[in-house]
């Protein structure tokens, strides 16, 4: 259930044009009150803190989006580090029109960032033990794509995007299925049997009894939930080379460097997507180009 991915135009396309609906449908009050509209400017956009840039090509198209006429150059491509002064990209055009796409540009290249550069920290604690970081389906409504894209330029890897991306088992299935008296090797038994062909079959497992269970049953995959490092790498060991193993559950910083010496294939990290803190970027009209054009 790993993969990567690349954005199409059109993806994009729709998600920056819900965000732009959101904050300019009704205008910029401010700026059409005090910004002549024959008044051009060059900004830039630089990073405020270290980090992995990424969603530059989105800002681009948000600008252009508020007007075709805008010029912007990406200086820095995504899954790049940047650092503290670093300018990314720079706007040129009319004030107006850089001021009404600001905010929708710098909130999605800032959150995305965010994410490539949490992902980052987690791929960067697991160096040289083989083990893959991926991110889950604990997304921002509306922004699953771009924040998945965001994972994949942080070096991260992507798990499921949809329900019908893949077969899991988590706890709930099991609770409903086993209340009907159905054993665990028998619901994964028939997950394998009916799975439309391609799809992996996974199970989530919170013990080694279980595990083997899902093992039995035919599953492709083994998800180890909240278990200690411990206790999967001993798991790890009883289940046979050619199934994949994934744990989940409670994964921080401190603590997932010893969850990937355990032995697991995949390392699932909602944080990744749903507890990230923005990274800090900011859009600065350069005042010396700041000039009514004359008419001719």
């Amino acid at each position: 259930m790993v993969k990567k991915f690349e954005l199409s135009n059109e993806q994009i396309d729709g998600i920056i044009d819900l965000a732009l609906a959101e904050d300019t449908s009704q205008g910029d009050a401010t700026s059409e009150a005090l910004i002549p509209a024959k008044l051009q400017g060059r900004a830039i956009i630089l990073a405020r803190e270290k980090g992995i840039l990424a969603g530059g090509d989105v800002a681009r198209r948000v600008f252009l989006k508020v007007s075709p006429s805008l010029k912007v150059q990406l200086l820095v491509e995504d899954g790049t580090v940047v650092k503290p002064g670093d300018i990314v990209a720079t706007a040129s055009g009319r004030v107006i029109d850089i001021l009404k796409a600001e905010r929708v540009a710098l909130n999605f290249l800032q959150r995305l960032s965010g994410i490539a550069s949490l992902t980052a920290r987690y791929v960067a604690e697991t160096t040289g033990l083989g083990v893959r970081i991926c991110d889950t389906r604990k997304t921002t409504p509306g922004l699953r794509l771009l924040e998945k894209y965001a994972v994949n330029a942080g070096g991260g890897n992507n798990h499921r995007f949809h329900l019908g991306d893949g077969i899991l088992i988590k706890d709930n299935h099991l609770t409903a299925l086993r209340n009907q008296g159905i054993s665990l090797k028998d619901i994964v038994a028939q997950a394998r049997q009916t799975a439309p062909e391609g799809l992996i079959v996974e199970v989530e497992v919170s013990t080694a009894e279980e595990a083997m269970e899902a093992v039995q049953g035919g599953a492709d995959m083994v998800l180890l939930d909240n278990m200690s490092p411990d206790e999967m790498h001993r798991v790890v060991g009883l289940i046979p080379g050619h199934i994949k193993t994934e744990a989940s559950g409670g994964i921080t910083l401190a603590n997932v460097r010893a969850v990937a010496m355990s032995g697991v294939d995949t390392i699932s990290i909602g944080a990744l997507t749903h507890s990230v803190k923005a990274l800090d970027i900011s859009l600065e009209l350069e005042p010396e180009t700041v000039k009514p054009v004359q008419s001719k």
